[in-house]
């Protein structure tokens, strides 16, 4: 039997593909002002000769005083995705049998709750390992789960609260609600830095979840975060990375207006809500043949859109905020020329 071909099942995401990377690369998220002039000079700076500290001491101190919290309460993952893995892994180790997912989301949450047998659907009177994301994605707007949590007050329903914040630094417009207590949130830095390759993240656990944190490090390989990971998580704290940041998003802000306005010319109805450096638009009288057939087309071309079928939208995909030089380019090929 001959084995399986690396991308067979594999998860769908934007960003390279086996074409490698796209010159316009409208399929992810990350950071177009990027990437941080102040985080690549730490990655540049990285000792690779030695491990990192195995208990992050110092990055843990850093952390927690970037966000007010206790060390204790940090936990370091090698990505987003291998904390969305793990934490599922605890959710089933702790007896949880169901995961309530947001209607369109990250499709990692649905393969590690298929993965550990965790039954997924909408909301339950069951203990279960939620999810809630804002911005969100695809869509861009806010969570109605994290609204819902926020009315437990002081006694949430048993379970296990996930805030995934991977965008939260990216927000374009309105103000970040305040998250709840008893949720943890997930940081992915990488994306806001606009340096998604490096592969690194981390965790708060809630106030008094000492039990829960020190499950989620027992469960973590050794040295989940390597010499880079360290160099991008300790800039990521840093004043003048914060103050590149801000800077950013008021570009980013002007760049969306346009690549709406571009959208809309083009006949694409956008979806309102987005709240973030994304948004997703449905394209007119697109099957799903037409718009792989398109979406082929632009990627020969060196334009990558993110297809919405995996988030549950067919006919729509979703374009990350791109410079006016990636916009035209997008006008220039749809129009043939």
């Amino acid at each position: 039997m001959p084995w399986p071909h690396p991308s067979d099942g594999a998860p769908l995401h934007g960003g390279p593909d086996a074409l490698g990377a796209a010159a316009h690369d409208f399929s992810t998220n990350a950071n177009a002002c990027g990437p941080c002039p102040q985080a690549l000079q730490a990655l540049r700076a990285a000792d690779r000769s030695r491990y990192p500290d195995p208990a992050y001491t110092a990055l843990r101190a850093q952390l927690a005083a970037f966000h007010g919290v206790a060390p204790g309460r940090i936990v370091l993952a090698a990505s987003a995705s291998e904390f969305i893995h793990r934490i599922s892994a605890h959710a089933a180790r702790s007896g949880l049998r169901q995961a309530v997912l947001p209607a369109h989301g990250y499709g990692d949450y649905a393969r590690a709750a298929q993965a550990w047998g965790l039954e997924q659907g909408g909301a339950t009177q069951a203990p279960a390992l939620h999810w809630a994301c804002e911005p969100a994605s695809p869509l861009g707007g806010p969570d109605a789960a994290l609204a819902a949590w926020a009315q437990h007050g002081a006694a949430p329903p048993p379970g296990l609260y996930v805030l995934d914040c991977a965008y939260a630094p990216l927000r374009l417009a309105g103000r970040a609600r305040l998250v709840p207590g008893h949720a943890w949130q997930l940081w992915t830095p990488n994306k806001a830095l606009g340096l998604t390759g490096v592969r690194a993240a981390y965790a708060i656990a809630p106030e008094g979840a000492a039990a829960q944190a020190a499950a989620l490090q027992a469960l973590a390989p050794s040295w989940p975060v390597g010499a880079d990971g360290v160099a991008l998580l300790a800039a990521w704290v840093q004043a003048d990375a914060q103050a590149w940041l801000a800077q950013s998003l008021a570009v980013l802000r002007a760049w969306k207006a346009q690549q709406e306005a571009l959208c809309a010319a083009l006949g694409w109805q956008v979806l309102p809500g987005s709240l973030a450096n994304y948004f997703t638009a449905r394209l007119p009288r697109a099957d799903a043949a037409a718009l792989a057939a398109l979406l082929q087309r632009l990627r020969a071309q060196g334009i990558k859109l993110r297809d919405c079928a995996s988030f549950g939208l067919p006919g729509c995909v979703r374009l990350g905020v791109l410079a006016p030089a990636a916009q035209q380019a997008l006008q220039a090929a749809l129009a043939g020329r």
